[in-house]
């Protein structure tokens, strides 16, 4: 066996050359410093949420966006109203009723009115039709059904609702305005409103309309009615209730206690008021009375009804 010899000189230049313990470990600590923020730099660059996948991602639209509705498609809603007549309802479609070159109000109160000039109205004419309907009224953006008292209303409501909602869905026409050369009042009011300014009226009926007009027919048309001014003689005004208002059991009660105490407060010159009867309430005052006269013959006097009319001749 062998051996070689290693010189001292050789072994002391080895030794030189290799590291130490504790220089290893310096070497290695400042290794990983160096290393681990170049790790999370590269950490923080790959992150899941990148531009190209947020551009994909769903977006959110408002309600009004989503929706899809057609140029010719017409929405509807029609809330109803009680009014102090039971037997009448106020119907207040989401559109305008009367066109604007028509005044405050239109009364159909028969078949008959509502074909007759100046604005027959195919509307209320179906109305008329639905039996138990007597008063069809029109305001700017209200429609008062007057029904029959001995008819229910479910037996009816249902039919008006859809009759309405028809001729407003579809654009069709409810009231149409053709020549009257003979001036008729087809529909149970004077031409025009009757409490526009007139400069040919005195101090006390022009104060008398605008009391009216500014006071008293906005509470009456909340009531699904219209009033009308037809006069002013030896100190009486003369008024016609329309809408809900004519034919009610309370009607005499707004005359008498609301706008004839209004009116005397006002203006000193009014001694009291005085409803009139339009023309179709006549006729129906009159066969009122032949049948009291008829009643009291053959029961007597306890057996007379009473009426809340007081009745005016036109």
């Amino acid at each position: 066996m062998s051996t070689s010899t290693v010189s001292r000189a050789t072994i002391r230049a080895v030794s030189k050359s290799r590291p130490s313990t504790s220089s290893a470990r310096a070497a290695c600590r400042l290794i990983t410093t160096h290393t681990t923020p170049r790790y999370l730099h590269y950490a923080a660059a790959s992150s899941p949420i990148i531009p190209a996948t947020r551009q994909h991602r769903p977006t959110l639209r408002s309600w009004s966006q989503q929706q899809h509705v057609s140029p010719g498609r017409r929405t509807i809603f029609i809330q109803t109203e009680d009014t102090p007549n039971e037997d009448a309802l106020k119907f207040k479609p989401n559109h305008r009723v009367l066109p604007e070159n028509i005044g405050s109000s239109l009364e159909y109160s028969s078949p008959r009115s509502t074909l007759a000039p100046p604005h027959p109205s195919p509307l209320a004419a179906q109305l008329m039709n639905i039996d138990g309907v007597t008063n069809v009224f029109f305001g700017h953006d209200f429609i008062t059904v007057t029904k029959d008292s001995s008819v229910p209303w479910p037996h009816v409501k249902a039919e008006i609702f859809s009759l309405i909602t028809e001729y407003i869905t579809a654009g069709k026409s409810m009231i149409n305005t053709v020549d009257n050369p003979t001036g008729e009042a087809g529909q149970g009011n004077s031409p025009g409103d009757s409490l526009a300014y007139n400069e040919d009226d005195d101090e006390v009926v022009q104060m008398i309309k605008e009391l009216l007009e500014t006071r008293i027919r906005p509470a009456i048309m909340e009531d699904g009615g219209d009033i009308e001014f037809c006069g002013f003689e030896d100190g009486y005004v003369k008024l016609r209730l329309r809408g809900a208002c004519k034919g009610c059991d309370k009607s005499a009660i707004t005359l008498q206690n609301g706008i004839e105490s209004m009116m005397m407060h006002y203006i000193s010159e009014v001694k009291g008021v005085q409803q009139v009867l339009s023309p179709e309430d006549d006729i129906s005052q009159k066969e009122f009375q032949k049948f009291e006269e008829k009643l009291l013959k053959t029961k007597g006097p306890d057996a007379i009804a009473s009426t809340s009319w007081d009745r005016v001749e036109p």
